[in-house]
C-alpha cells in the first residue's frame, strides 16, 4: 500500500471501492476531488486480501456525542466529537441535539454556529443539524429528556438561520404536526418519523405530506403487529429509506435483516452519545445523566439512552451479519448521502468529495482523508 505523507496525499493504492465494485490500482485525488480510478476489476474476496480497502468516507446523520462530549453542551464540543468521529472512518456528519426547553436549545445551536469555521477543517465535515425533537411524542420519549412540545415555525427559523437545519425528526399525531411536514418541506428541510406513538394511517399520511425517513427505526416507535402495523409496518410497506441503529443492542440481528430486506435503502446511524469512545461510568445526554457499561449505554431506569457506537463498528457488525462489505459500506455511506441529496459524498467517483477510509483486512481503520487530506495517523 502506498500512502503519501500526512497534509499530501495525492494518491492511495489498494483495492477501491468504486460504484462499480473493487478495483485494484489507484484512487487519484486533486484540489481534494476524487479525479479517477486506476486498475483492474477484483472480486470482494480478493480485495479483502489486498492489505489495503479504499472505501468512501461514511455518513452519519444521526449522532449527539463522543469522546466525553456533548453537542448540547455547546462551547468547543462541536469541535472534539467531529474530530473523534473522523477517527473512526466518518467523514460527514450532522449534530444532533436531544429534546430540551428552547433556550437550552437555542444556546446549544448558537454554539455550534460560533464553531463553524473550526468544523470546516477539523475532523469530520458538519454537514448541519439534526433536530431530534422537540417535536415528539411525550409517550415516546425513549431517553429523551421531558421537553417535547408542538412545532413552532419561528423557533425552527431562528435555528436554521444559524446553522442549516438539514433534518428534523418529529412525531406526526401531534396535532399541526402534518402542516408542519409541508412547512418544513417547503423550506427544503427534510423530515422523518421518530419518537412516536402514531398508528399505520398517520404515518402514511405523513408521508404523503413529505417525510420520507424514519428514526433509528424499531426505537421509540409504534411496532409492527399484524392487525396494528404501526410505524414499523408504515416503513415497511412504503419507505425507501430508514435509519437504523446496528450496534445489536437496539435491534436484534434478525430484525436488521427484516428491515434490510424490506427498505431498500436502510442506512446505518450511530446515535452516538458523550460515552462513546470512553470507559465505563457516567455521561451526560442532554440534561439527562446515562451510564455507559460496556457496548451499552442506558438511563437508571435501564431504558437505552443512545449508543457507544461508532460507524467502524457499524461496518464490522454489518458484515458479521452476513452483508457482503461493498452493500455493507453503501448502507453506512453511499445511502445516507442518497438521503439527503447529496451526491458529492459517500462515494468515490469522478467529481464527488476525496473522503476517504482506508481499511485492513479485519476492517480496521488505518488511515482517513477529508477532501483528500489526511487526518492524524492511527
Amino acid at each position: 500500500m502506498n500512502i503519501p505523507s500526512r497534509n499530501s496525499v495525492q494518491y492511495l493504492d489498494g483495492a477501491v471501492l468504486t460504484p462499480q465494485g473493487f478495483i485494484l490500482g489507484r484512487l487519484e485525488m486533486r484540489d481534494g476531488i476524487v479525479s479517477g480510478v486506476e486498475g483492474v476489476p477484483v472480486t470482494e474476496d480478493v480485495a479483502l486480501k489486498s492489505g489495503a480497502l479504499i472505501v468512501p468516507g461514511f455518513v452519519d446523520l444521526h449522532v449527539h456525542g463522543g469522546a466525553g462530549r456533548d453537542f448540547m453542551e455547546g462551547e468547543d464540543s462541536s469541535i472534539a466529537i467531529a474530530a473523534f468521529h473522523a477517527r473512526h472512518g466518518t467523514t460527514s456528519l450532522l449534530a444532533t441535539t436531544v429534546t430540551s426547553d428552547p433556550q437550552q436549545l437555542r444556546r446549544s445551536v448558537e454554539a455550534i454556529q460560533r464553531c463553524q469555521p473550526e468544523l470546516r477543517v477539523s475532523g469530520a465535515r458538519t454537514l448541519g443539524m439534526h433536530l431530534e425533537g422537540p417535536y415528539i411524542s411525550p409517550e415516546k420519549l425513549g431517553a429523551q429528556p421531558s421537553h417535547s412540545r408542538p412545532f413552532d415555525p419561528v423557533e425552527l427559523t431562528y435555528l436554521h438561520q444559524l446553522v442549516d437545519v438539514k433534518l428534523v425528526t418529529l412525531a406526526p399525531e401531534v396535532s399541526g404536526h402534518v402542516e408542519a411536514i409541508k412547512w418544513l418541506r417547503s423550506q427544503g428541510i427534510l423530515v422523518q418519523i421518530g419518537h412516536t406513538n402514531a398508528s399505520y394511517e398517520q404515518v402514511k399520511e405523513a408521508m404523503n405530506y413529505g417525510a420520507t425517513g424514519f428514526a433509528h427505526l424499531f426505537n421509540a416507535m409504534t411496532g409492527l403487529h399484524h392487525r396494528s402495523p404501526g410505524a414499523v409496518g408504515a416503513a415497511f410497506a412504503h419507505a425507501e429509506y430508514a435509519e437504523i441503529i446496528p450496534d445489536l443492542e437496539h435491534v436484534h440481528p434478525g430484525a436488521i435483516l427484516a428491515a434490510r430486506r424490506a427498505i431498500p435503502k436502510l442506512y446505518g446511524v450511530t446515535d452516538a452519545t458523550a460515552a462513546t469512545g470512553m470507559p465505563d461510568g457516567t455521561y451526560r445526554l442532554g440534561t439527562h445523566s446515562v451510564y455507559k457499561y460496556q457496548c451499552s449505554v442506558r438511563l437508571a431506569n435501564n431504558t437505552l439512552a443512545g449508543s457507544a457506537l461508532t460507524m467502524d463498528q457499524a461496518l464490522r457488525n454489518l458484515v458479521g451479519l452476513g452483508l457482503p462489505l461493498r452493500e455493507a459500506v453503501q448502507r453506512l455511506s453511499t445511502f445516507p448521502a442518497d438521503f439527503l441529496g447529496n451526491n458529492a459524498i459517500g462515494r468515490l467517483q469522478i467529481g464527488a468529495c476525496a473522503d476517504v477510509v482506508v481499511l485492513d483486512e479485519q476492517l480496521n481503520v488505518k488511515r482517513v482523508c477529508i477532501h483528500g487530506v489526511a487526518i492524524d495517523d492511527h
